[in-house]
Formats: C-alpha cells, structure tokens, sequence
C-alpha cells in the first residue's frame, strides 16, 4: 500500500491496465505516469502480495529508502516490510502484484523475501536490465503488459508449484477476508495445524494466522478510505471490537482508523486494480 501527503495531485497520474487482467493467475498490473514536475514522497505498509516496481523513468527515477538502506531503481517488496517510503523523480512504472503463492514459483525465494525490500536485479537475475530495457523501449502500455505477461508466464509454467494444499489454504484466507481460524483450514487440507503451519510459512514466507491478520487489515483499510466509521468498519470486517480495529492498524500503518481514512492511498485503487483482489502495495 502507498500513500503521500493529502494535497498530492492524482490528477497527474494516467494509469493503465491491461485489456485482459487475468491472463494469469495470481499476477495483476498495472502502469502508471506522472505528469507532475515536483517529486514523489511516498510511504509503504505491508499487504498481501509481493510487488515488483519496474521503474522506466530516465533520469534519477524510483528511490526507496528504509531500514537504513537506500535502493534505486526497480525493487522487489516482499510481504511485511518494515518503514518504507518511496519516492524521487517519478516518470513511468509498471507494478506487478503477485500473491504469494505465485510469487513463490515466479521468483523462487518467496520466505527470503519476507520483509525485504531488494533491488530487482538480485531476484531477477541476469535479466533483469534486458527486462527493463524492453519495457521502457516498448510503444504502448499494451506492449510493455504482453512482454511482462509473456515473461511472467514463462516462470510460472516452469518452475516447481507450491502444495496444493497450501494454494488451498491461501485462497481460503483470501476467500473470507481473513475471517478463517487455522484449525479450520487444517481439517479442510486434512493436515494438522503444525503441519499446515510449517508447509504455509516454509512455502509462502508468512503463518496462515499472519496471513489472515494482514489480509482482514485490507479489507479494512478499504473500508474506512471509502469514508465508513470505524465501529462499522470493525464488525464488518471481523474484529472483536473498535479498540481491536485501532490496534490492528496501528500495527501495520503506525497510524489511527481515522487518519487512515483521511489519507489518500485508494485515490486511483479502482481505476488500477478494478476488480479488487490480487491486493498489494498501492500504485505510485
């Protein structure tokens, strides 16, 4: 999830999408552009994906800054990171959304990346500058799509899957909005919850019970941006009380329920993501 200050002019961001949005499952893009001469300062929470930021801006383009680290460029972030802001002279990105399920096949090291934030090249590989160069040189948002899909699609149709009952218990999770006990999903799997437990972090990088906390959070988080109270936003997305909504948020944005609902982070969600799910971070 990404959000700048209030007065930030989404106005000067086109934004792209792809004509066919489920070629793949499990991945969702989209492009953005910034027309704005001023530059980006952008802050990042966790959400249930793995992202790829693809920066095709010349010139300075993407820095990401936490943790004590400087990255420049495209980026991969990893599901929890810690406080992150993006920002810098921001002309064109592409952003990939991959839960992690897909994440785990496409780029391999789906548990090293938990709470990480690493420059592309070194989850990518050797490909990953030809990558870049072919999507910035690339006509039209259209082009740049195909040739990430075409690329995605390779990875994803050669590489080991994870288990299918761990793929079951993350779209279970997802499913419900996070309102899943794990106990649940184990006899569903017919596995123990230890074992589940182990499979789901040692394959996904994260515990079901974690998984489901952070995805009831976004159910939540896009409630109260739509301008819902927070009493309401919490028996609707399952929380024992309005007290258990405002730790919950506080512990993944640092912030109230009422200064996320102020804040600008889902200003352009339904045009970039129209279909809701796959979640994660929030476009630039």
């Amino acid at each position: 999830m990404l959000s700048t200050a209030a007065s930030f002019d989404w106005s000067l961001v086109d934004v792209a999408v792809p004509r066919s949005p489920d070629r793949l499952p499990g991945v969702s893009m989209a492009g953005f552009g910034h027309r704005g001469p001023e530059s980006l300062d952008i802050a990042m929470v966790a959400h249930p994906s793995v992202t790829l930021l693809i920066d095709l801006s010349d010139g300075e383009g993407l820095v990401h800054r936490g943790d004590g680290r400087e990255i420049r460029g495209s980026a991969v972030i990893g599901l929890l990171p810690g406080a992150l802001r993006a920002g810098g002279r921001v002309g064109e990105c592409l952003q990939i959304r991959l839960e992690p399920a897909a994440a785990a096949v496409v780029l391999g090291t789906a548990t090293e990346l938990t709470g990480a934030v690493v420059p592309f090249e070194e989850v990518w590989g050797r490909d990953a500058e030809r990558t870049e160069d072919r999507l910035r040189a690339a006509a039209s948002w259209d082009e740049r799509f195909t040739i990430a899909a075409d690329l995605l699609g390779r990875r994803l149709g050669g590489r080991r899957t994870v288990a299918p009952e761990v793929a079951f218990a993350w779209r279970q999770t997802r499913a419900s909005r996070g309102r899943v006990r794990v106990e649940g999903l184990a006899d569903e799997v017919g596995w123990s919850r230890k074992r589940l437990s182990a499979r789901f972090q040692g394959q996904l990088g994260i515990t079901p019970k974690r998984a489901a906390r952070l995805v009831r959070f976004d159910h939540a988080a896009r409630l109260l941006a739509a301008g819902q109270a927070a009493a309401g936003v919490a028996v609707e997305s399952g929380y024992v009380d309005q007290s258990h909504l405002h730790r919950e948020v506080k512990s993944f944005t640092g912030l109230t329920p009422a200064a996320v609902s102020v804040a600008p982070w889902l200003a352009i969600d339904d045009i970039a993501w129209p279909a809701g799910p796959p979640l994660g971070p929030r476009p630039v």
